[in-house]
């Protein structure tokens, strides 16, 4: 508490392990899981919480076994996973300012593969707009780019009360970059006819659609997500094409929830059952 001279949880100077070495002591965590518990996925007690909108996204990418992904702020990797799990022998990037959840998603795509297998999800630091070059590294094709590229930017406006936990702030708000500089960054990493798709507040869906446009890509989709039967929609899907020409598409979109809160059975299908989102 403000002006407070009481001391809440002092840290003990650290003890040194028999080799001499120290504990590095990170962020608590819990246990927990996504897509009924087909993907264990553990987060941060405290702080910035994993929403819908990664598993939603990640249900709506056209991948095939053997493509690769680029997903742009990934944090603790909960969309990669739930891509991978829906169609597996994807290949998958994700990208991540904080250094602390990177480590937490290394630990969940560890968590998530057998002994044996291939590692082929991977974490790369990044600041966006910028990406490190040795991205290049990790793209299918001698150009440098990959099949399909998401992100679910930060969009809220930083103009508001700022989130007191440093996690949280980086993931949602706008203090430091539109979703426009993200997207437009993001169209110079995907193959001619490979798609990019964005979960953005609906707010700022105008802005997006023509900063695609300005930057090569075409055939437009809108897939919103209505949180109730005759609610007006606050949370939409983009998707686009990288030198598309179709014309633009409105879909039906996905209804989230009954009335009395329960999720629908379509959404229940695409967040517990792990299918791909309806394309009506």
């Amino acid at each position: 508490m403000s002006g407070s001279r009481k001391t809440v949880n002092p840290l003990q100077p650290p003890k040194p392990l028999p080799d001499g070495s120290f504990i590095t002591l990170c962020p608590a965590q819990e246990e927990g899981s996504l897509l009924g518990g087909r993907v264990r996925y553990d987060q941060f007690s405290k702080g910035y919480r994993t929403g819908l909108e990664p598993v939603l996204m990640a249900a709506s990418i056209p991948a095939r076994p053997g493509e690769t992904v680029l997903e742009a702020g990934c944090g603790a990797g909960a969309a990669l996973l739930c891509l991978s799990a829906r169609i597996p022998g994807v290949n998958g990037v994700g990208l991540e300012a904080d250094s602390e959840t990177i480590k937490l998603a290394e630990q969940n795509i560890r968590n998530n593969s057998g002994p044996t297998a291939l590692p082929r999800l991977q974490i790369l630091q990044a600041h966006l707009p910028d990406i490190p070059k040795t991205l290049r590294a990790f793209t299918p094709t001698a150009n440098g780019r990959f099949h399909h590229v998401m992100a679910n930017p930060p969009w809220h406006s930083p103009h508001g009360t700022p989130s007191p936990d440093t996690r949280r702030r980086l993931a949602l708000s706008a203090e430091t970059t539109a979703p426009e500089e993200w997207i437009r960054t993001l169209t110079k990493w995907v193959l001619p006819g490979g798609t990019l798709t964005f979960v953005l507040s609906a707010a700022a869906a105008d802005r997006a659609c023509q900063t695609l446009l300005e930057n090569g890509c075409g055939s437009i989709q809108f897939y919103p997500f209505w949180p109730r039967q005759g609610r007006e929609a606050k949370l939409v899907l983009v998707r686009t094409v990288h030198g598309g020409r179709g014309i633009f598409r409105l879909r039906a979109g996905l209804i989230l929830h009954e009335a009395d809160g329960r999720f629908t059975a379509a959404a229940e299908r695409v967040l517990r059952d792990g299918e791909a989102l309806p394309e009506g």
